[in-house]
């Protein structure tokens, strides 16, 4: 079985490239029920689509989303749930002086490595693009979990480079995050940013950052133990991510410099005598199983591959060249990457409410 499915009790599968004629998803184990449309999927991609600013990506593409099963007379059915969204704004000719050289940072060299051959338009199935899929897919776990089970997922840019927000993530909105062209509320922070890539943009260069997760109003129970822990499973996902390369949960690294007696989570019972922590360290997981305190957990994004200044490298005959890059990108993928870290936390977390609800007899 190849890498292009996630999840076990519901399960994606996303298909299509960069330059191909469509990217789509078909997501599995979604109960029937459940009232969808297009309406309730296409905030979220227009969240991620290219060309919302002029610190996003110049392609342009409406990234309009069809559902073609799984759905009827507006409520899903139960079965195989297929959205795909057909490619407009192709320009694989963009990337024909690279289709024999391994750019750096790219995954050119280890897909040759892997099948002997790779789609070198626009990067092909390694491209962000197929986040598209996820998107799409997330929106419909969002809306679950948000009806069924009274579980909200966000994520804001919390670092550029070096610049950091501090607000405190248990008290942002939604609304606060999206009037941010960086998606981070905080406006001090926001502004600073916008100015640093704007800068680095034009220099040719590019950045990376952190996006901050919160998932709110999950109950105690969820995860599977050993090897399908809540916050395991929730970091494959993040991992999975284009452009990732670190994933914490709670105090993460930050808690290797704490003592036991300074990490640990005191126990509690609140006036209306359900068990809390005073602090959550753990990040809302214990022995993998949430506690019912907010999943908290950060990701970090390294800075685009893809810049206009001059690299050395080699080509496929092992030869040593010089290139600089063309196409459209992101001089800093953070912003459009807020509704990819929403969407892949919520597949996890609607993945594990199914699950637990064979954990025991009720």
């Amino acid at each position: 079985m190849g890498g292009n499915s996630f999840g076990k009790s519901l399960c994606i599968t996303t298909f299509g490239e960069s330059h191909g004629l469509a990217v789509g998803v078909v997501i599995d184990g979604c109960p029937a029920g459940l009232e969808l449309s297009e309406a309730d999927i296409q905030p979220e991609l227009d969240r991620r689509k290219p060309g919302q600013s002029h610190l996003t990506s110049p392609r342009q593409e409406a990234d309009c989303i069809q559902i073609f099963s799984g759905v009827f007379e507006g409520k899903t059915t139960g079965t195989p749930i297929m959205i795909m969204a057909r490619n407009q704004d192709q320009r694989p000719q963009d990337y024909q002086d690279f289709q024999n050289c391994y750019r750096p940072g790219h995954a050119d060299y280890s897909y040759d490595a892997k099948y002997g051959f790779r789609d070198w338009r626009g990067s092909g199935r390694s491209s962000a693009r197929e986040t598209l899929a996820r998107v799409a897919a997330g929106a419909v776990a969002k809306k679950f979990l948000r009806q069924v089970a009274g579980i909200e997922v966000l994520s804001f840019v919390e670092q550029v480079c070096d610049i950091r927000s501090g607000l405190d993530p248990m008290r942002i909105s939604r609304q606060e995050i999206d009037q941010s062209l960086v998606r981070c509320p905080d406006q001090v922070a926001s502004a600073k940013m916008v100015a640093l890539i704007e800068k680095v943009k034009a220099e040719g260069d590019s950045l990376g950052g952190v996006i901050r997760g919160v998932v709110t109003g999950l109950p105690a129970g969820l995860g599977e133990p050993v090897f399908d822990r809540l916050h395991s499973d929730l970091g494959r996902a993040m991992l999975s991510i284009n452009a990732v390369k670190g994933f914490e949960i709670g105090s993460g690294f930050a808690g290797a410099c704490l003592r036991g007696s300074e990490h640990n989570d005191e126990f509690y019972l609140d006036s209306a005598g359900v068990v809390k922590t005073r602090t959550n360290h753990a990040g809302g997981v214990l022995g993998g199983i949430s506690t019912g305190e907010p999943l908290l957990f950060r990701v970090a994004f390294k800075p685009v591959a893809t810049i206009a200044k001059e690299q050395r490298t080699i080509n496929a005959a092992h030869e040593s060249v010089t290139l600089k890059a063309a196409g459209r990108h992101d001089p800093c993928v953070l912003p459009r990457a807020v509704p990819i870290v929403d969407a892949m936390a919520a597949l996890v977390v609607m993945d594990h409410w199914i699950r637990n609800l064979s954990a025991r007899v009720r």
